[in-house]
Order: C-alpha cells, then structure tokens, then sequence
C-alpha cells in the first residue's frame, strides 16, 4: 500500500524548525531569558533551555540544522525509485504468486535480487516506509487447505448444523428492567395484582 508522502520531516519542514532555532539564538542575543524565548515562540521549556545551552556553548552553528536524521540510506535516490516502481508492480511480477502482499522479508529479498545489496527485514521496512510505502501481513491460511472441501462444508454440513434462530417476539433485552407494560399482552404475567411470595 502507498502513502500519499513518505512520511518523516521534510525539507520544508527542517527549514522552518531551524528558522525557530534561528530566532530563538537572535532572542538569546539580546538577553532574553529562555523562559520568555518558550512562550514568544511557542516551543516547549525543556527546549528552549536546551537550545540556550546549546547556543552558549557553541554558538549560532550550534543551531543550524544537520540535514535528516538517522543512518544514510544504502540505495541511492535513483534506485529508490526503481525500488518503489517494482513495489507498484506487485509481488506477482516478482515471483511472489501466492498472494498480493509486500512484507518486510520479500521486500529485503527483492533489495538483495535486484540490487546486490544486504536489508534486514526491519531495514526494509523502513525503507518501504521512506519511499511511501507500507508493509503487509498475510492472512495465516493451512498449508493442508483444500478450498474446494471448505466450500463443499459452507454449503451442505453449515446448512444442517446451524440452529435456527428465536422467533421476534415484542421483549425486553435487559434481564432487570422489564419491557413496558404498553406492550405486554393483558393475560401475561406480572399485570394487575403482584404474585404472591413464597
């Protein structure tokens, strides 16, 4: 399944998240406590004291922003095209005929097939996730499954062995409140006099 983007911060967004790291070091510059610098910018305490820190200790560069997070990734954005082209032509095309489902693990083989480069499953699937893609579980189905008998069963055997339902009738389905009286035919117990106890 594809995602309408990749996830994760964008370009855009790390520019803007630096820009408020930017004014906040321009706040820090004319001696504005860390405690104002939150609520003017909208950022939370923690992080204004730790930017303050920060921009302390090393300066403006301290600031800046250090591009994405996380390893790089081993495919380059030339294959990750490709990857995610081979991914909108199904598992099917690939081999994978049992079922139309791209998991982590046939996701790491294709990688290691047509890119002679080693994923984990779990590196696949991130990486599925970087390029808008997500990972699917298959149903579990018996190996010993016979489709034809299953069907025979739903036809023949469930017809026979499904009970029949209660009759609708007008009742109540709380066992402590009884239905209204309105609906209760006249000769139906609990109306005029109460039943004597025992």
């Amino acid at each position: 399944m594809r995602y309408a983007d990749g996830g994760g911060l964008t370009a855009k967004a790390r520019q803007r998240r630096e820009e408020v790291r930017l004014e906040a070091a321009a706040l820090f510059d004319e001696g504005i406590p860390p405690r104002e610098v939150a609520r003017r910018l909208r950022v939370s305490l923690k992080s204004a004291y730790q930017r303050h820190q920060a921009w302390r200790k090393n300066g403006l560069g301290a600031l800046a922003s250090r591009g994405p997070g996380g390893q790089r990734c081993k495919l380059s954005a030339r294959c990750q095209e490709k990857l995610a082209g081979y991914l909108e032509q199904g598992p099917t095309a690939h081999g994978w005929d049992q079922d139309q489902v791209w998991t982590g693990a046939r996701v790491a083989t294709l990688i290691g097939r047509k890119f002679h480069v080693s994923y984990s499953v779990s590196g696949a699937t991130r990486l599925m996730h970087r390029i808008g893609f997500t990972p699917q579980v298959p149903a579990p189905r018996a190996a010993e499954r016979d489709e034809r008998a299953v069907a025979a069963w739903r036809e023949v055997t469930w017809a026979e062995v499904k009970a029949p339902g209660r009759p609708a009738t007008a009742s109540s389905a709380s066992r402590t409140k009884p239905g209204s009286s309105a609906d209760r035919p006249r000769d139906a117990r609990g109306d005029g006099a109460a039943s004597p106890r025992w």
